[in-house]
């Protein structure tokens, strides 16, 4: 049984007073079902469940007025379950499939007598179909594939040996080499497996990577069939970019070019093709920044970026050769460079963070740039055994008007610290996360008349 963190979110927001309805997005083939069933299962004494894509006919609940009594009759008579007051979670899966769902939350909340956790995986392609959005009746929660410490967990890393890791990552202590070996290994596996739930139940149950292939190529199939079913006019626009991405991230300087799809192609005709992947929870893009000041958003370009796959071990399958096994062999030739990129925009986002990167002609191009707190980091990848030359890094960090002094270098090495940067072994990047505001934070008014 895989261990998600989306699982202590789903008590935290139970135990909320006045609570919201709960609407928690991303990809498909994620687990979003699967945790919500299992957090209905132990925590309510009853559960209800609609799916509006295997029963399309539960959607005529919603017809008519949509005020609570209505609803909640309609509902009963269409379940033939009971409801017990304050002892009942009401789960409306792929409820992009019916928007008037989406529109009739905010007088269910309003209600007050049940929970309501809404999940969908098109959300935001599909918005337009919403009359009316159930604004300040829905928490917002997005959900990713597993990230490596999820993936480590459920391989059988134990909780003793976490707590041990991230004590070195606190105190900047080298790991012991046996320890450290042992997960930059498991670190490769999670590479080719990535974090589809399917995907790491079978590596961990057959460790068959023939096997988790199948999987994977499955739900890249899906993907293009939901790119077939909803994307209305831009079908081929999106598939086309959809198949590019591996090898757009193998080019030299991993940015996607729109000539390679076509010569006369511009970005204005394709904006919202892009837009759709990344709404669908598909494709993970990463923007240029002019300057590594912040705020970040106010430096964006949005012509000027790089589109990852929301998955490692999806990218893997999609590319051309069979990159599993040269991984596994300890071949991390340059293709490695372009999938561990992806490895860590998927752990970035995970963590919190928005994806920039750094491009500059006298400077270099530095692989993401994140706003942690009240500091700009710098950030660079590095796959082979060369990770102290870093020459962008070194160029950014001598420019004194940006005023960053210091950066992170992820590598295959062990923990160390050198002229202000700071190497992190591969598997550490499960600590780098966004630094949170206090879950009460007071301020004390204390105005003085004038």
């Amino acid at each position: 049984m895989l261990q998600r963190k989306a699982y202590e979110h789903l008590v935290k927001w139970k135990n909320t007073p006045d609570k919201k309805a709960l609407l928690i997005t991303g990809a498909r083939q994620i687990g979003k079902t699967y945790i919500i069933r299992k957090f209905a299962e132990e925590n309510y004494s009853n559960f209800i469940e609609i799916n509006f894509i295997t029963n399309p006919d539960a959607a005529k609940i919603f017809n008519g007025d949509l005020n609570a009594e209505t609803i909640l009759i309609n509902l009963t008579a269409y379940t033939q379950k009971p409801l017990v007051k304050g002892d009942t979670l009401i789960f409306f899966d792929e409820i992009q499939e019916c928007p008037s769902a989406r529109t009739a939350i905010k007088f269910l909340v309003d209600d007050g007598q049940f929970d309501y956790i809404e999940s969908g995986s098109l959300l935001g392609v599909r918005y337009k179909e919403v009359k009316s959005y159930p604004v300040g009746y829905e928490e917002n929660y997005r959900m990713y594939p597993l990230d490596f410490e999820e993936f480590a967990t459920a391989n059988g890393i134990q909780p003793q040996t976490i707590e041990y890791l991230k004590k070195c990552y606190d105190n900047k202590e080298m790991v012991t080499e046996a320890v450290h070996q042992s997960m930059l290994k498991l670190f490769q596996y999670y590479i080719i497996v990535g974090g589809m739930p399917a995907v790491v139940q079978k590596f961990v149950d057959t460790k068959d990577i023939s096997e988790v292939l199948k999987i994977q190529k499955d739900i890249l199939d899906l993907y293009r069939q939901d790119i077939s079913k909803y994307s209305d006019n831009n079908k081929e626009k999106i598939k086309s970019i959809f198949d590019l991405i591996p090898a757009q991230l193998n080019d030299r300087n991993r940015r996607f070019t729109l000539s390679d799809i076509k010569n006369s192609a511009r970005m204005l005709r394709y904006e919202t093709s892009f837009n759709w992947l990344a709404d669908a929870g598909v494709a993970l893009p990463c923007y240029n920044i002019t300057e590594p000041v912040l705020p970040l958003e106010l430096n964006l370009q949005n012509n000027l970026f790089k589109l990852f796959l929301c998955d490692t071990g999806l990218l893997c399958a999609a590319s051309m050769g069979n990159i599993q096994f040269d991984i596994l062999s300890g071949d991390l030739s340059v293709n490695m460079g372009s999938i561990l990129e992806n490895v860590f925009a998927q752990e970035l986002v995970s963590n919190g963070f928005l994806l920039r990167y750094f491009n500059k002609k006298n400077i270099g191009e530095i692989d993401f740039i994140v706003q942690k707190g009240k500091s700009a980091v710098p950030i660079e990848i590095k796959s082979g055994n060369d990770y102290t030359k870093h020459k962008a890094l070194d160029n950014l960090i001598s420019k004194q008007s940006w005023n960053i002094n210091s950066g992170i270098v992820f590598c295959k090495g062990n923990l160390e610290i050198e002229n202000g940067i700071t190497y992190y072994p591969w598997y550490m990047s499960m600590f780098f996360k966004q630094e949170t505001l206090p879950e009460h934070l007071k301020v004390n008014v204390d105005i003085v008349n004038i």
